[in-house]
């Protein structure tokens, strides 16, 4: 294996991490795309985990009162965190558009648009899903 081509997969592997962790945290605080409504939404999140993991009401409600409970919390470090991930992928991102061809950046930029797409539909699912709802 060359230097170059591990230098690939190494910025391959970093990407697929930042974006994988931006997902999980946009997941985790229930953003919907408007920054003035950051943070956990306890009645997603709860919905989410009880399709998953076949919660009863009564668990489901109980876990929602943990998020509930954490709410504020965990919007406020979102907020401070969200600056530096945002960067971080901005970084990232160019990084990783720089050792592409001009071609390569076009099916990049497109890739990436695909995913946060596919992403947000998810979202939507989940979000439009009731409790009793299963994948």
């Amino acid at each position: 294996m060359s230097v170059f081509s591990g230098s690939k997969t190494w910025a391959f592997t970093l990407l697929m991490a930042v974006f994988l962790a931006g997902g999980a945290a946009g997941w985790a605080v229930g953003h919907r795309g408007d920054s003035t409504r950051m943070g956990p939404d306890p009645r997603g999140i709860a919905d989410f985990l009880a399709r998953r993991l076949d919660l009863t009401a009564i668990q489901r409600d109980s876990v929602r009162a943990v998020f509930q409970r954490h709410h504020e919390e965990m919007r406020a470090i979102f907020n401070l965190v969200r600056p530096r991930m945002d960067s971080l992928r901005a970084r990232v991102r160019a990084e990783v558009e720089a050792q592409l061809s001009p071609e390569q950046r076009t099916k990049y930029a497109r890739l990436l648009d695909d995913l946060e797409h596919q992403h947000q539909e998810h979202m939507r699912r989940d979000s439009a899903m009731g409790p009793e709802g299963r994948h």
